[in-house]
């Protein structure tokens, strides 16, 4: 039986129905994303030729209300670029057709219709034939031409493995709907249609192809043969490589020669009138472990950073490893969550270490905002979007079983897991720093304009960033526009990339900041990476305006509801690289300086 997912709003479109089909189960993953999979109407037998199959028949009758309002949406979503996205086999039914240069692009859905204005210009999918040239007419696609490609099993000639699947979407305007012949002029619907009556006949027609060369472990290549998109990844990453180079030629020269050289000198020292000669970050060593302001604020964000950087980190390993592929629905998503809530003893463990290591004594409050300040804000935010989703009927909301049962693995496990680790974190002694704190705190000398906290801030986010925006379009498109997306390989190694960046360039901006006299380095460490998540907003609100046709109030507050909480899980996630790196950077120099 062929299969297909339907996306937001699809049950408002009046195509054909199933009768008595049995939803397929879906996982967690696949419910969080929205992917609903319904059965289909279009049915088939392996190896069996279907020849321009009816299927049923919709009429519209324009003097009644009702069905003159499911026309209209029906040419809205046309206008909008709807698209089927059809499984079999648990693959995508792909739509190939050629481009520039006699080029093959394969799309993993493919259009209700298409629309020529009313000058006669094609729109969309109509510019593929001259046969759409009627102006301001919308041309549905009622047939489709579905390809089955297979291989027999060797040693096991009655089997036979689906490899690939393809269709060609096309219009008829059926003379003879009970006996149609799929041939004729594209049916064609005027959009200024008051009287009458509208009948469209959906039919389909299937083949099936023997191939030898395609295997079962490669059979989703197809899929990605016309995605040429590697070249465009290995720019992007040549160019993620030349920043990183730079931020560590910059490191080592500080490392190797400005430091080794302050170090050597320092403590070579005899006498304390040399010590009063000396200036820059030698001099802030009584504070430079001083506790931080909001320091309980800052140990919670640590310990969320902490257990979203592990997840992060596991989750994209095992997708380099094939185990989160495509083929897999859900599984991304799914891993992401588990290992989400299993992670709750680092997030408390290194909240309650931190925070004890500012001098914090109020545990309880602690561990508490650990558990439930930044996943209280993403499940609020997530909430929230829901219920537009369940306000706007969509397919897409998430059932109110499947919410309780994530908010049974946030009390249930994620939560006492937290406590357990904070219970290890707080019964270890503090963090031993290798010099004293002075007890009257230094007084930090007027600032330069680049050592403002600000301007050092803006500018270290600039960097990370630069190293993943070609990435973030494919996941944004990935997200939003129904692309599929598979470099895992890629996106691994740039997110090794934005973590060496990250490290670097915080490091860099903490050493002059240093050097300036200026020894708040704890929030300024975690604030210059974690500003990389405001140009990832930007980026996000220049994407929506610049790639997506979104209308409507409720789709536009999905949008941003969505994009606020990948920008603060980025925020926690780029912010603590910053601070673990700043911290080493800074616990390494001082350890090896003799401070009397």
């Amino acid at each position: 039986m062929l299969e297909f997912y339907k996306s937001v709003f699809f049950h408002r479109f009046d195509f054909c129905q199933a009768e008595g089909g049995k939803r397929p189960s879906e996982n967690l993953g696949q419910v969080l994303f929205g992917e609903r999979i319904e059965p289909s109407p279009y049915k088939f037998a392996f190896n069996q030729k279907e020849s321009c199959r009816h299927v049923c028949t919709k009429e519209y009758d324009l003097s009644k209300p009702e069905q003159r309002q499911k026309l209209q949406f029906l040419k809205k979503s046309m206008l909008l670029n709807y698209q089927h996205h059809w499984i079999v086999d648990n693959m995508p039914v792909t739509w190939c057709y050629e481009v520039e240069d006699n080029q093959k692009f394969c799309n993993p859905g493919f259009p209700i219709g298409c629309y020529v204005t009313k000058d006669g210009h094609p729109r969309g999918a109509c510019v593929i034939s001259s046969e759409f040239h009627d102006s301001d007419t919308f041309y549905i696609f009622n047939h489709v031409d579905i390809k089955i490609v297979y291989h027999v099993v060797e040693n096991e000639a009655p089997r036979a493995r689906l490899v690939a699947a393809k269709l060609e979407p096309k219009s008829f305007r059926h003379t003879n709907i009970d006996k149609p012949d799929c041939s004729g002029l594209p049916m064609g619907l005027r959009n200024v249609i008051n009287e009458g009556t509208v009948k469209i006949a959906y039919t389909y027609s299937i083949s099936f192809e023997e191939n030898t060369e395609i295997r079962w472990a490669s059979r989703w290549d197809y899929i990605l043969e016309s995605m040429s998109h590697t070249h465009i990844q290995w720019f992007s990453i040549m160019n993620s490589l030349v920043i990183v180079l730079f931020l560590s030629g910059m490191i080592a020269m500080i490392i190797l020669r400005t430091l080794h050289k302050d170090i050597a000198r320092y403590n070579q020292m005899d006498s304390t009138e040399d010590a009063q000669e000396e200036f820059g970050w030698k001099l802030v060593h009584g504070d430079i472990f001083r506790p931080p302001r909001k320091g309980m604020l800052l140990s919670v964000f640590l310990g969320s950073g902490t257990q979203i950087l592990i997840m992060t980190f596991v989750t994209l390993f095992f997708a380099c490893l094939g185990f989160l592929s495509p083929a897999n629905r859900g599984a991304l998503m799914t891993c992401a969550v588990v290992l989400w809530v299993l992670l709750g003893t680092p997030a408390g463990y290194v909240a309650a270490r931190f925070y004890k290591s500012f001098g914090g004594e109020k545990w309880k409050t602690n561990v508490f905002l650990t558990a439930f300040l930044c996943p209280g804000i993403v499940f609020a935010d997530f909430f929230i979007m829901n219920l537009i989703l369940w306000g706007e009927g969509s397919s897409a909301a998430i059932p109110f079983g499947t919410l309780v049962a994530v908010l049974a693995l946030w009390f249930c496990i994620s939560v006492p897991l937290t406590f357990i680790g904070a219970y290890f974190g707080f019964t270890k002694n503090a963090i031993e720093h290798p010099v004293r704190t002075n007890q009257i705190p230094r007084q930090i000398p007027e600032q330069s304009f680049y050592t403002k906290p600000l301007p050092g801030i803006v500018m270290g986010g600039i960097l990370p960033f630069g190293c993943i925006f070609i990435q973030l379009f494919f996941i944004l498109n990935s997200i939003w526009s129904h692309q599929m997306y598979y470099m895992f390989g890629f996106l691994f190694l740039v997110f090794i990339i934005l973590v060496i960046t990250c490290s670097e360039a915080t490091i860099l901006l903490c050493y002059f900041h240093l050097c300036a006299e200026d020894y708040h380095w704890q929030w300024r460490s975690f604030l210059t990476s974690g500003f990389t998540a405001v140009y990832f907003l930007i980026y996000a609100v220049h994407y929506f305006f610049s790639k997506l046709q979104i209308t409507g109030t409720a789709s536009t507050i999905l949008y941003f509801g969505y994009t606020m909480i990948m920008v603060l899980i980025f925020f926690l996630f780029t912010g603590t690289i910053g601070f673990f790196s700043c911290f080493w950077f800074v616990t390494k120099i001082y350890s090896v300086v003799k401070m009397d």
